[in-house]
C-alpha cells in the first residue's frame, strides 16, 4: 500500500471505490470476512488511511470499514459552494447500506465522532456499539449571531479560502511533527504520503477540498444536537485525551464536557494519558485495547 516507512507491522488495507449521493466515495477497507464489522470514521481534515496506526494495534479479528468522507483524502469533492453537516449523516447511511449486517459498531474521531453520535440518535437501531474519540460537539451559538455569521459566510464565498501546499513529504512531514511533538518521524512520513499528494508546479498539497475551510452559515444549535444524544441506546464509550486542546478551543469547561457525556443513557467514560486530540497517532495501542475490550462484550 502506498505510504511512507513505518516501523512496526502494517496491515495491508484495500481501496473500495462506491457511488454514493452521487459521488464516487473511497473507502479503505481491512478486510476480515466473518468477523464483527466496525466503521472508523475520520476527523475534519483527516483521512482514512489515518487510522493505521490503530488498526495494526488491534490484536482481534475485526472486519474494518474507514471512507473517506466527501471532500478528503481520495472522495470526489462536494458540488456545492461548501459543506453541509447532514451530508455526512446521509453519507453514513448509504455506507451502511452497502455494509450490510447491522447494528454496526461505530468509532468517530473528532468531526467523525460528532456524525457518529448524531447519526446513532436518529438511527438508534443501526448502531450496536459507539466510540467517541474527542467528539464533544461544538460550542453552543446563541440567535443574535445569525446576522455576523451569514455575512462571513458570504465573504468567504468571494474570497475562498486556500490550502498552503509544501516543498516535499519531508515538509508537510515537519509541519505534523511541529503541530503534534508525539508524532514519531515514521508515523509523520506516513501520514504526509496520505494527507498530502504531488501537484505539478506546486509541490505537495493537501488531499482535502479548501471549501472545508468555509464556514457554516447555520448556527450550531447545541439543544439539537443534545436531543440527538439522548436517543442513542446503543452503548458508549466516551474517549478523552489528558492534553487535548480541543475543550479550550472550544471553551468548554468540565461542567460542560460532563453535561454533554451525561446526555448519553449508558456511557462509560476514559481517559487515554500522554496524548493530545490525534490520540489515535500518540497512543494507538492504548485506544486500540480500549476499544476491543468496549466492543467485544
Amino acid at each position: 500500500m502506498p505510504g511512507g516507512r513505518v516501523s512496526h507491522h502494517v496491515k495491508p488495507s484495500v481501496s473500495e471505490y462506491l457511488r454514493i449521493r452521487g459521488l464516487r466515495y473511497h473507502v479503505r477497507r481491512w478486510p476480515s470476512p466473518g468477523a464483527p464489522k466496525v466503521v472508523l470514521l475520520h476527523g475534519w481534515m483527516d483521512v482514512s488511511a489515518s487510522f493505521q496506526f490503530l488498526v495494526d494495534a488491534l490484536e482481534q479479528d475485526w472486519d474494518v470499514y474507514a471512507p473517506d468522507w466527501r471532500g478528503y483524502g481520495l472522495t470526489e469533492w462536494g458540488r456545492s459552494d461548501c459543506y453541509w453537516f447532514p451530508d455526512y449523516l446521509a453519507d453514513l447511511e448509504a455506507l451502511l447500506d452497502h455494509i450490510h449486517g447491522e447494528p454496526v459498531n461505530l468509532v468517530g474521531h473528532s468531526l467523525g465522532g460528532n456524525v457518529a453520535a448524531l447519526y446513532a440518535g436518529a438511527r438508534p437501531r443501526r448502531v450496536a456499539r459507539f466510540a467517541n474519540l474527542e467528539g464533544f460537539g461544538m460550542a453552543p451559538t446563541m440567535p443574535g449571531q445569525a446576522p455576523q455569521r451569514y455575512a462571513r459566510w458570504l465573504d468567504e464565498l468571494r474570497e475562498r479560502p486556500r490550502l498552503r501546499p509544501y516543498a516535499s513529504y519531508a515538509e508537510l512531514a515537519d509541519r505534523l511533527q511541529q503541530t503534534n511533538r508525539r508524532l514519531t518521524r515514521d508515523k509523520a512520513e506516513f501520514l504526509a504520503r496520505h494527507w498530502g499528494e504531488e501537484v505539478e508546479g506546486k509541490g505537495v498539497v493537501l488531499r482535502g477540498d479548501p471549501a472545508h475551510k468555509i464556514v457554516n452559515p447555520v448556527l450550531y444549535r447545541y439543544e439539537e444536537a443534545l436531543a440527538c444524544w439522548r436517543s442513542v441506546t446503543a452503548p458508549v464509550l466516551w474517549v478523552e485525551a489528558a492534553h487535548s486542546e480541543t475543550p479550550t478551543r472550544l471553551a468548554l469547561g468540565a461542567d460542560a464536557i460532563a453535561e454533554r457525556r451525561a446526555a448519553f443513557r449508558d456511557l462509560r467514560s476514559v481517559v487515554v494519558a500522554d496524548a493530545g486530540h490525534m490520540l489515535h497517532h500518540d497512543q494507538p495501542k492504548a485506544v486500540a485495547a480500549l476499544l476491543e475490550r468496549f466492543l467485544a462484550r
